[in-house]
């Protein structure tokens, strides 16, 4: 099989949801995609979804694998920071809100184009290492949700990734 036809067949697996690596003869699965809802009670607020992230791998009894976690919203976010002190979510709130304004003359009339940029300065997305049925994080790490033009109910879209 040449080059364009090996590629065409690995489209193909992927398109399926089954990838097959040939260096390492690992298959992977996509299963499923899970949905979370969030609730934010402020304009701008981080909020951690670690857990509920933990119970999505505890439903779906999934030990080895990844999780791919998206924001479908345009202002708001998920990242990856620190959550063993709660001053780290303010800072980054105050930082973001000393850099980009609520009103700073944007061409977006809606009110929230301040929203549309912190949103998109954060990131719509984080993919996650799953080991022994575990989010793998560094000791101090957490998983937000990033709230810019709340309050507001949203949701966190998971594709579950089975090894």
């Amino acid at each position: 099989m040449d080059g364009k036809n090996i590629l065409c067949e690995q489209l193909w697996q992927l398109y399926c949801g089954l990838l097959i690596d040939n260096h390492h003869k690992i298959k992977y699965n996509t299963i499923m995609l899970a949905k979370i809802a969030v609730k934010t009670q402020k304009r701008s607020q981080f909020i951690d979804i670690t857990q509920r992230l933990q119970s999505v791998i505890n439903k779906n009894k999934l030990q080895e694998g990844i999780l791919h976690v998206f924001c479908p919203h345009t202002t708001a976010g998920v990242t990856i920071n620190e959550n063993a002190d709660p001053s780290v979510q303010s800072d980054i709130t105050q930082t973001l809100e000393k850099l980009i304004p609520p009103h700073a003359g944007y061409q977006h009339t809606e009110g929230n184009a301040d929203a549309h940029v912190k949103a998109s300065c954060i990131g719509s997305s984080e993919t996650l290492f799953v080991e022994k049925a575990s989010i793998v994080l560094g000791t101090w790490q957490g998983v937000y949700f990033c709230e810019f033009d709340g309050p507001r109910s949203r949701e966190v879209w998971v594709k579950i990734i089975r090894q």
